[in-house]
């Protein structure tokens, strides 16, 4: 019987599925169901809740209701709601630039190196600006790395420099002139009003000032980072949530032999 329902169920998924008009789903395909959370700067209470349902409401969400609410001080309320949407999105008509590469593991990395730049690769990697978060540039540089994914100081083929955070622009490439550095990593982790975006546009600025932007690989990284801003900023390539040193590596190593930077 349940092979049956599994069948049934497939079919209908099937069915229903439009590429062409995806929508969110809870219970049942096309349902609409979404759950968003937020925050209003009121007190707790009934009247509160009635403002975080009229402002679903004018979101575009049908029939929402609150489902979780909760005091964080004692003007200010945190939101769940929950509720349906009428929109829905072409699939088939998006087109998102990304970095097309596929991630070679560490000892892959270290065996291209050898094969096509035939010596070590020089890293600096550094949070700059104001950003005093080090989690981001840690994760892909650090030798333990994150979720399974060695960092560069484990490659044998790659010398490394992380400066740590809130590193003034001028001093990463003070650093780069320094030790020669084939590739820059910039993490940016602090977004509000965009800091990101003008620190990583001052930085191509300088780079460019001092004659040194065609002869790096200049990536940045973080949770707002996509491939597409960092090319609109400049950059070779962005990487977001989801990237590992296996990806930075990958996509560094051969951008250098790709541009001759060997």
């Amino acid at each position: 019987m349940s092979g049956g329902l599994y069948s049934t169920e497939k079919r209908d998924f099937d069915t229903n599925l439009d590429l062409t008009r995806i929508k969110p789903y809870g219970d049942t395909m096309n349902d609409g169901k979404i759950q968003l959370s937020f925050t209003l700067p009121v007190e707790d209470g009934d009247k509160s809740v009635e403002a975080a349902t009229i402002l679903a409401k004018k979101m575009g969400l049908q029939e929402p209701s609150v489902a979780y609410h909760k005091a964080l001080d004692k003007n200010f309320t945190f939101f769940v709601v929950y509720g349906s949407v009428e929109h829905t999105v072409d699939y088939t008509d998006i087109h998102v630039q990304s970095v097309d590469i596929h991630a070679m593991d560490m000892e892959e990395t270290d065996k291209y190196i050898k094969e096509n730049i035939k010596r070590k690769v020089i890293v600096v990697g550094a949070s700059t600006g104001t950003d005093a978060h080090t989690v981001g540039i840690d994760a892909i540089m650090n030798m333990k790395g994150f979720a399974g994914h060695y960092g560069l100081e484990r490659y044998d083929m790659f010398e490394t420099y992380n400066l740590g955070s809130q590193v003034p622009n001028e001093e990463l490439i003070k650093k780069a002139i320094e030790v020669k550095a084939d590739v820059l990593l910039v993490s940016q982790t602090v977004t509000q009003k965009n800091i990101h975006i003008q620190n990583l546009t001052e930085l191509v600025e300088l780079l460019e000032a001092e004659g040194l932007r065609d002869k790096v690989v200049l990536i940045c990284g973080g949770p707002r980072i996509t491939h597409e801003l960092a090319k609109e900023l400049g950059y070779d390539a962005g990487f977001g949530p989801g990237k590992y040193a296996d990806d930075v590596a990958t996509f560094a190593v051969t951008e250098m032999a790709e541009r001759g930077l060997v």
